[in-house]
């Protein structure tokens, strides 16, 4: 008795599935693979490189007294979140209490309310704010869209919400946090979402910023150098950031 052949048909299907098996795989080792911290990070930071697997967000908290006004970060598309943990830090030192999320895959887009459960982890905190770099602020911004009355503030690095998350009637206090020389979040894509945000937004614009200098994670493809050093652009963030959540009390 002859084995008979597999059809020309089932031939293209394994085909298919192994073509689209291996994008997978490919996707997956790209997600897995975000721009890392810089070594700063860890000296500014002490103590990151001792993070659990699991462990899905990070926490600062000031020295003294108990914040009552909170903030949750998201990281930037494919960036380690650990990259924001000076500013972090820097703004739980000036009262707050902020927290930093890991996303799966380092992509904010695929748990876009992992702020929910930061928030029902911490009852003690009364006023919340939303924010995030890049894709992080973007998957911020969708958030607050679709969980209205559960933040009261949203702030955006380099970031613009999508026109599907209109929040121009939302009530909430925004800051939009851009850069002059930002090659991927350019001043003309921050301007078009004004129509998407509330009329009394804030707009800060850090002159001789860019992209990547919102975070410590180095340079950035597509982006403009800088004419100002990290530093001073992460002051300028630091503050403008501080004012929205002063803000909420």
């Amino acid at each position: 008795m002859k084995n008979k052949k597999p059809s020309r048909f089932f031939r293209f299907l394994l085909a298919v599935l192994g073509l689209l098996g291996l994008a997978v795989l490919a996707f997956i080792v790209w997600g897995s693979t975000p721009a890392r911290p810089m070594p700063e990070v860890f000296e500014r930071v002490p103590g990151l490189n001792d993070l659990g697997a699991n462990e899905r967000w990070l926490t600062f908290v000031p020295d003294g007294g108990a914040p009552t006004v909170g903030l949750i970060l998201y990281p930037g598309g494919r960036v380690d979140f650990r990259a924001y943990a000076p500013a972090a830090q820097a703004i739980a030192d000036r009262g707050y209490f902020v927290a930093m999320v890991r996303m799966p895959l380092n992509l904010a887009v695929f748990d876009p309310d992992a702020a929910a459960e930061v928030i029902a982890a911490h009852p003690e905190i009364e006023r919340w704010a939303v924010g995030g770099h890049s894709l992080g602020g973007a998957m911020a911004a969708n958030f607050a869209a679709a969980n209205p009355g559960s933040v009261q503030g949203l702030v955006l690095w380099a970031a613009y919400p999508a026109a599907s998350d209109d929040l121009s009637r939302s009530g909430l206090r925004v800051v939009s946090i851009s850069a002059s020389l930002d090659g991927l979040a350019t001043p003309d894509k921050i301007a078009a979402s004004r129509p998407f945000l509330p009329p009394d937004t804030v707009w800060v614009v850090i002159e001789g910023g860019n992209h990547a200098q919102f975070g410590w994670y180095g340079i950035q493809k597509g982006d403009n150098f800088a004419t100002i050093s990290r530093e001073m652009q992460q002051v300028q963030v630091i503050e403008a950031t501080v004012a929205l959540l002063e803000s909420l009390k």
